[in-house]
C-alpha cells in the first residue's frame, strides 16, 4: 500500500512538472528616461519612430493650429527599508533591540513633444525632477 501511494505520488509529479512546458512571457524593462529623450528625438522625426522609442504617450492633444502634441507623464518612487537587530543574554535576563529606516525617493519626468501637419517632430520639451 506504501508503495502504491508513492508511485501515484512520483508519477503526479512527472505530469505536473510536463504541463509547465509553455514559454514565459519576457518582461522586457524599458524605462523611460531623459538620456532616451536627448539621445533619440530627433526634430523632423516621424510620430511612428517616436511611438517606436517612447511608447504610447500620456496625453495626446493639439494645439491652436490643429497639430498633435503629445505628453508623456511617468512617475517613480523608489523605497529602501533597512533594519538591524542585536540581540543578547546574561545567564536568565535577555536583551532584544531592533532598528530599522526607510528612505524615499521620487522622480517625475514630463515629456512633451509638437508635432507639425505632417505628423513629423517639430519641438519637444521635457522636466526631469527627484526628491
Amino acid at each position: 500500500m506504501k508503495h502504491r501511494w508513492m508511485l501515484l505520488g512520483l508519477g503526479l509529479a512527472i505530469v505536473l512538472a510536463g504541463c509547465g512546458g509553455g514559454q514565459k512571457a519576457e518582461i522586457k524593462e524599458d524605462r523611460l528616461t531623459v538620456g532616451k529623450v536627448q539621445g533619440e528625438i530627433k526634430v523632423g522625426m516621424p510620430a511612428s519612430q517616436v511611438a517606436e522609442i517612447l511608447g504610447s504617450p500620456n496625453i495626446v492633444t493639439t494645439d491652436e493650429k490643429r497639430r498633435e502634441v503629445w505628453m508623456y507623464d511617468k512617475v517613480s518612487t523608489d523605497r529602501v527599508d533597512t533594519s538591524s537587530s542585536s540581540f543578547g543574554t546574561l545567564i536568565i535576563l535577555g536583551s532584544n533591540s531592533r532598528d530599522s529606516s526607510s528612505s524615499q525617493r521620487q522622480r517625475t519626468l514630463t515629456i512633451i513633444i509638437k508635432y507639425d501637419e505632417d505628423k513629423k517632430v517639430r519641438d519637444f520639451a521635457y522636466n526631469y525632477t527627484q526628491f
